[in-house]
Parts: C-alpha cells; structure tokens; sequence
C-alpha cells in the first residue's frame, strides 16, 4: 500500500472513530440513540475495511484468483454470521425467546428472509448456467 492509501485508510479509521465516539457518547451522556450514527459509523467501518483489503475504499480493481476466492469465501462466511447475528439482535431486544411474544414484525421479517436470501439468488443465479 502506497503513503497516499495508508494515508486515506489512517483517516478513515479516525472518521470511525470520531462517528462511533460521538454516538457512545450522546448515548451515556444524554441517554438517547441514534441510528443515523450508528449507521454511519458502520459504513465508515466499511470504508476502512475495504481500503485495507483491497487497497480501495469500494473494494474495485483488478483482481486474481485468490482475490475473487476470498471475496466468494467471505461473503458465504459473511452471510452466516449476519444470520446469526440478526436472529440474536431479534431475541435479544425482544427480551425473550418465544416467537408469539415477539412485537417487532419488520426485525422477524428480516430474520426470515436472511434464510431465504441465498436460496433464492443461488435458484436465480442457477438458472442462468442451466
């Protein structure tokens, strides 16, 4: 990685911090959360991410093999853990584990379609070789 994108990938783990030290402390301090930090911390996190993979912050460029087997990899790997995650995200700020008790419909809706997601692309995507 050049001095420029060392650079750029310094700054941008800065911006996710400053982002992600702003919304732990609006919270602490005034008790409030706010989603447009969350979320924009997250892609800040993102940005960061991409420039140390792939030495660009949207992950483009020319690639090899072994690029494109790790980017098939970790989406397969990704896609698991974000399952997981948004099932236990759902329990978790539901606070109990009882699918009739659950009030949070659109949470449940995305946690339903993170099982049919590949499935269906993969259904989709088989279709174009067959």
């Amino acid at each position: 990685m050049d001095k420029t994108k060392k650079i750029t990938a310094v700054l941008a783990f800065i911006v996710f911090l400053l982002i992600a030290g702003f919304t732990l402390y609006k919270w602490i301090r005034f008790e409030t959360i706010d989603a447009g930090s969350i979320f924009f911390s997250f892609l800040a996190l993102a940005y960061f991410f991409n420039l140390l993979n792939w030495g660009h912050h949207e992950g483009r460029g020319k690639k090899d093999e072994l690029d494109r087997h790790i980017e098939t990899q970790s989406a397969k790997i990704g896609y698991y853990v974000l399952m997981i995650l948004s099932g236990l995200i759902l329990f978790i700020s539901e606070g109990t584990g009882n699918f009739n008790m659950i009030d949070n419909y659109p949470l449940v809706i995305v946690v339903g379609l993170t099982f049919v997601t590949v499935p269906i692309t993969e259904f989709i995507y088989s279709k174009k070789y067959k």
